[in-house]
């Protein structure tokens, strides 16, 4: 009995009460999540107001879900429209089923619509967000792990998935495609920071070499594949787009790099100006603090300089007292001896 492998989870749905938690659809949000906070992240390093990515998200991420069901329905349409399925089916996101090249193709044409709305250029927003995708996209995969799907072909490796007996699948141990692709988003995430960083990327290189670098992994791990899917000269779909995508990528790398050398200096109208209004608002709040304090030392010491005084004058009144009363008492001595001489001579 093989003890190392990948469990898969007995069920994609965890129960909180009344609310269905569906493993699908959480790894989804939060890649989601995690893609804005990041990106938000690199948009204010690059000179951006917090929030745009947001703001912007809100436009994107709706039109991405949109995107990402539409080209998997298309794609696999059998799925839903051939005899004996229920077209309704097409619906039910939660089940599994988002293409991610039709996610990211309809996802960018919400986030123009919000990048158009804030007046800043959408390839500066793309390379900002282009690693926080992958990480994304990383996290959605364990969705597929949830749902024991889209795994690859037999194996007895130690890091073999296994699978149990269900619907359209059989009980087994597999190659864990979600996990390889997962892992693949996560070098490509890196790649991209460290690439950005030392080549100054700009204009929409971020993003294209993000999608260059996914689409490389994306081939090799299509191919491992064993669910349905169409076949194109022996290859399955997802290959052939990877491939065409691929090309597209480093095209436009190359002929950006050519014609818009560099990066954008100015990715948000009015940013620099309130960080700058940000940054006199400081100043000024730093100004009076440092006058308010100057204040307070002043009053202090002028109220210890006031109790030094008093301290003087009375030392001063208390030795000059002590003068009074010592020469009272040399006048008192002296009178004292004088009538002590007076009695003496008068005796004798």
């Amino acid at each position: 009995m093989d003890l190392a492998f990948i469990p898969s989870p007995s069920t994609g749905v965890i129960e909180l009460g009344p609310i269905p938690l569906r493993g699908y659809a959480f790894c989804i949000i939060i890649g989601v999540f995690l893609a804005v906070w990041f990106g938000n992240k690199r948009w204010v390093a690059r000179g951006g107001r917090s929030g745009t990515v947001a703001d912007i998200a809100v436009w994107a991420v709706p039109f991405g879900l949109v995107g990402g069901r539409l080209y998997h329905v298309i794609t696999d349409y059998q799925l839903y429209f051939s005899e004996g399925e229920n077209w309704v089916d097409a619906f039910k996101i939660w089940e599994g089923g988002l293409g991610i090249w039709g996610a990211i193709a309809l996802g960018a044409v919400g986030a123009w619509i919000g990048c158009r709305r804030r007046g800043i250029p959408l390839p500066a927003w793309a390379d900002a967000l282009a690693p926080g995708i992958a990480l994304a996209q990383a996290c959605g995969r364990w969705g597929n792990w949830f749902n024991q799907e889209l795994y690859g072909k037999e194996t007895d490796l130690p890091w073999a998935l296994e699978i149990s007996d269900g619907p359209n699948r059989v009980a087994g141990t597999y190659h864990p495609t979600f996990l390889y692709e997962s892992l693949w988003c996560i070098g490509v995430a890196l790649l991209v920071i460290w690439a950005d960083r030392r080549f100054k990327l700009g204009h929409g290189r971020a993003f294209a070499l993000y999608v260059a670098a996914y689409c490389a992994g994306r081939g090799w791990i299509e191919y491992m594949r064993v669910d349905e899917a169409h076949h194109i000269l022996g290859l399955r779909l997802n290959v052939w787009t990877a491939l065409i995508v691929f090309v597209l990528a480093v095209v436009y790398i190359v002929i950006s790099a050519k014609l818009r050398p560099g990066r954008e200096e100015i990715v948000e109208p009015g940013a620099a100006e309130d960080a700058e209004k940000a940054g006199d608002s400081a100043k000024d709040g730093a100004e009076d603090a440092a006058v308010e304090t100057a204040k307070d030392a002043s009053v202090e010491l002028t109220k210890d300089g006031d109790d030094a005084a008093d301290t003087a004058d009375a030392r001063k009144k208390a030795g000059a007292d002590g003068t009074a009363a010592s020469t009272d008492d040399d006048a008192d001595e002296r009178a004292a001896e004088k009538d002590d001489t007076a009695k003496a001579a008068k005796n004798g």
